[in-house]
């Protein structure tokens, strides 16, 4: 039987699906038992919002593949204009998304790395 070819692929999605339903589960269940202002939900959200920042500040900082050819002060603008449209805006996160891309692409135009 583990001879056939889709006998790996099976087993991936399997595992995959069991790895990750029992967390969903287990969030349904719990989800609505949670206070919005409690300390664990607050604590959460802290240590989400510090794993985005870590994100963000390793590929501003340590970039690789097509990012690292761009110097730093186009990364960082390109961040710090895409949170203040951000801010602006009401907090939509599209639009901060957005406009950090576009900075991006268009200083790399304008200092020639096309």
């Amino acid at each position: 039987m583990t001879d056939q070819w889709w006998w790996n692929y099976a087993m991936i999605l399997v595992a995959g699906w069991i790895a990750t339903d029992i967390w969903r589960w287990i969030g349904v269940f719990a989800g609505g038992k949670l206070r919005e202002d409690g300390e664990l939900l607050i604590w959460v959200r802290c240590v989400a919002t510090a794993l985005v920042a870590g994100v963000i500040a390793r590929l501003i900082l340590f970039p690789s593949g097509a990012l690292a050819e761009m110097p730093m002060w186009l990364r960082a603008a390109s961040a710090i204009i895409g949170f203040a449209v951000f801010s602006i805006t009401g907090q939509k996160v599209v639009y901060g998304v957005l406009s950090g891309v576009i900075v991006l692409i268009a200083g790399w135009f304008l200092i020639g790395g096309v």
